[in-house]
């Protein structure tokens, strides 16, 4: 069975295009740390972060660039609350304009508009997350197919190769003051894994020269 993708903000982004979460197959990237929150690095999408060790991941988003994670709950899926942590906007190839935070956001917002479902933006923030630049956006709207009320909000954070990663909380209005703080606590953990040390890194600074010494005069 497939899960869908639990942030119709990140959907929208997509632009209709088929986003799943795919059943996990093996077992994800994560250790237990101390206070009982687990640690995940995703290896596709190059980030860490950490969530509480009573929550499931639910398995990977965007081709394996994200993951969603939840708490646990007794309601039918399609209604559980839930935080996506991906990257959501590869780098641009070639000569190709990047979004930009604001293009990312407009597009995101802009979907789900024109989906008719009431879309209020509750809140737009500047932020910076593990020193990049990041925008938060909080909204509230009424999903068409089910009408139910859902509040999201969605950290947007740009990389430093013009992609774009997220961070969202996608929740019931009455969970929002119970979850908010785990969503700051994840915002608060999360950031880029450094990057493997290529071969060229490893090598001494200088070398030896080959040269060989003059002969005595």
């Amino acid at each position: 069975m497939q899960l869908f993708l639990r942030s119709s903000l990140l959907l929208a982004l997509m632009l209709g295009s088929v986003v799943g979460v795919a059943s996990q197959t093996s077992t994800p990237a994560q250790a237990r740390t101390a206070g009982g929150w687990n640690r995940y690095c995703q290896p596709e999408g190059g980030f860490c972060f950490k969530y509480p060790s009573s929550w499931s991941m639910l398995g990977e988003v965007f081709d394996g660039r994200g993951v969603v994670v939840a708490p646990p709950q007794k309601q039918e899926r399609a209604l559980w609350d839930a935080i996506t942590v991906a990257l959501v906007v590869p780098p641009p190839e070639g000569n190709k304009e990047p979004l930009g935070l604001n293009g990312v956001i407009e597009k995101a917002t802009s979907g789900l508009r024109d989906g008719g479902q009431n879309f209020e933006t509750l809140q737009r923030q500047q932020r910076t997350v593990d020193h990049k630049p990041a925008q938060i956006l909080k909204a509230r709207y009424r999903e068409k197919s089910t009408g139910h009320e859902w509040v999201e909000e969605v950290l947007f954070i740009e990389g430093p190769d013009n992609e774009v990663y997220s961070v969202a909380l996608k929740c019931s209005p009455q969970e929002l003051a119970r979850l908010e703080p785990v969503f700051t606590a994840v915002l608060a953990s999360w950031m880029l894994r450094e990057p493997e040390p290529t071969p060229d890194d490893t090598e001494p600074a200088t070398k030896q020269s080959t040269t060989p010494p003059a002969p005595p005069h």
